[in-house]
């Protein structure tokens, strides 16, 4: 099972990246797909999450309107859009795969909002 999260960097405020999360060993279309973060200091957090079938997400309410997650089960990837970024968006970003039985994890990717 590897789950290989890419796309992370340093983006001034207000700047844009997307997050990839490439899937394996494991059946993707099972999983509901999530992205945490983990800023120095601070608990590992939810920030959005996406169903299996792709039909709900749902997100922490300080990216609301800002960054938007989506998965192509074709690909076996998960993406996290994320817009408007400000320095508080600064941390380890995280994917996580999970079904009834299994939780799987990604090994992080830095993200770094800075002027």
């Amino acid at each position: 099972v590897q789950l290989v999260e890419s796309g992370g960097g340093l983006v001034q405020p207000g700047g844009s990246l997307r997050l990839s999360c490439a899937a394996s060993g494991f059946t993707f279309s099972s999983y509901d797909m999530s992205w945490y973060r983990q800023a120095p200091g601070k608990e590992r957090g939810l920030v959005a999450i996406i169903t299996s079938a792709g039909g709900s997400t749902n997100y922490a309410d300080s990216v609301k309107g800002r960054f938007t997650i989506s998965r192509d089960n074709e690909k076996k990837t998960t993406y996290l859009q994320m817009n408007s970024l400000k320095p508080e968006d600064t941390a380890v970003y995280y994917c996580n795969a999970r079904n009834f039985y299994f939780n799987f994890w990604g090994q992080g990717t830095q993200v770094t909002v800075s002027s």
